[in-house]
């Protein structure tokens, strides 16, 4: 038990409630947060008591503070959320429309959706730039090729995020538009230097920082004319000096989910965890694998033991944690159900995702 990493730490779930040994291990370890997928996901009541579940344990941990529940909901492709919840169009299309009131629109309805279930983080938007028209693990997830596109529209994603109170996080830095593997299968090598990543790659998630988005979520690619070493979640080079010192990023910066074969083909997930945090990231992302949280919580254990990583950082990431979740998980608890489903799958909701998907801008769209 280690109620100081857990903070730290998201995992996933296995299905529509919480078993008794996830409970028990959520408590006992204060893990900070739960992502969900469609394996957890039906109908709204059902999500909702799920939300309501899993925030209830906070009553029960060392810290007591609110969970972080997180799901992807890009729109298209990327859609855990059935109907009656409103069904996104991919943002390609918003691309295509390249109305910023529309996009607003679209982040600013979903995370009414979703915060209306007690979903309170969106692992949202994608901000990468289809460099590679043959990368179909981006494809219709990516805005659109052109960068002054994807710059101006990924803001509009978090100003609609930030403004339907949900966490909104920008992704996958420093970039997965020009891959042709896909990380869910191996580890993509990049030719790409950094001052082609400054020219092309960078400025959407810059264009992200300013419209305050709360968190980064890295890319599990390896630079190698960059650190000819580790990839980029393990990277101090690009956790550390070009996020935090060159780009100036004072938000979260969460993994993109370490259990991904690009990282456990090649590292242990022991080594994983450690080298993440070490190499800057604030939290740990856990998808699919049960029994890698609690490796991973014992070997961070170790390694503040050891003295490989100090206690004074942990705290300090810990403290930033809390910092985002006072701020904006003041109310976790879902609402009544009611209440949210006056707001899930609403008609001005769907009559929006209808246009969009069309490739029309609705009429009477309040400016933002």
């Amino acid at each position: 038990m280690n109620p100081l990493i857990g903070q730290l730490m998201f995992m996933g779930i296995s299905g529509h409630a919480l078993t008794a040994d996830e409970k028990k291990f959520i408590v006992e370890n204060n893990i900070g947060g739960v992502v969900l997928f469609g394996r957890n996901v039906a109908e709204p009541k059902q999500v909702r008591d799920l939300c309501a579940e899993i925030q209830s344990l906070r009553h029960q941990q060392a810290d007591r503070a609110p969970l972080f529940i997180g799901i992807d909901m890009e729109g298209g492709r990327v859609h855990r959320l059935k109907p009656p919840f409103t069904v996104w169009p991919a943002v390609a299309k918003l691309g295509q429309i390249d109305n910023p009131t529309v996009t607003f629109h679209f982040a600013q309805k979903m995370g009414q959706e979703l915060l209306a279930a007690g979903i309170n983080l969106d692992f949202a938007p994608s901000v990468d730039i289809l460099t590679n028209p043959q990368n179909k693990v981006i494809g219709d997830r990516s805005i659109g090729s052109d960068l002054e596109l994807v710059e101006k529209h990924a803001s509009a994603l978090v100003r609609g995020y930030v403004k339907s109170g949900i966490i909104s996080c920008a992704k996958h830095f420093p970039g997965h538009g020009n891959t042709f593997l896909d990380s869910h299968e191996d580890l993509p090598i990049e030719d790409l230097d950094l001052r082609r990543l400054n020219e092309i790659e960078i400025p959407p998630f810059k264009k992200a920082f300013r419209a305050r988005v709360d968190m980064v979520l890295t890319a599990h690619i390896r630079f190698p004319k960059i650190d000819p070493v580790w990839p980029a979640t393990l990277s101090e080079i690009f956790l550390k000096d070009i996020l935090r010192k060159e780009l100036r990023y004072r938000g979260l910066i969460i993994t993109d989910d370490l259990g991904m074969k690009a990282l456990t083909k090649h590292y242990s997930v022991e080594e994983v965890a450690v080298r993440a945090i070490e190499a800057g990231a604030d939290l740990l992302l856990y998808c699919n694998e049960p029994d890698a949280p609690p490796r991973a919580l014992d070997a961070v254990t170790e390694a503040v033991a050891q003295g490989r990583l100090k206690k004074a950082e942990i705290e300090s990431i810990r403290d930033r944690v809390f910092e985002l979740k006072k701020e904006k998980l003041r109310q976790p608890d879902p609402p009544p159900l009611d209440l949210a489903m006056k707001i899930i799958g609403h008609p001005d909701h769907l009559r929006l995702a209808a246009a969009i998907a069309k490739g029309e801008s609705p009429a009477g769209l309040q400016p933002e």
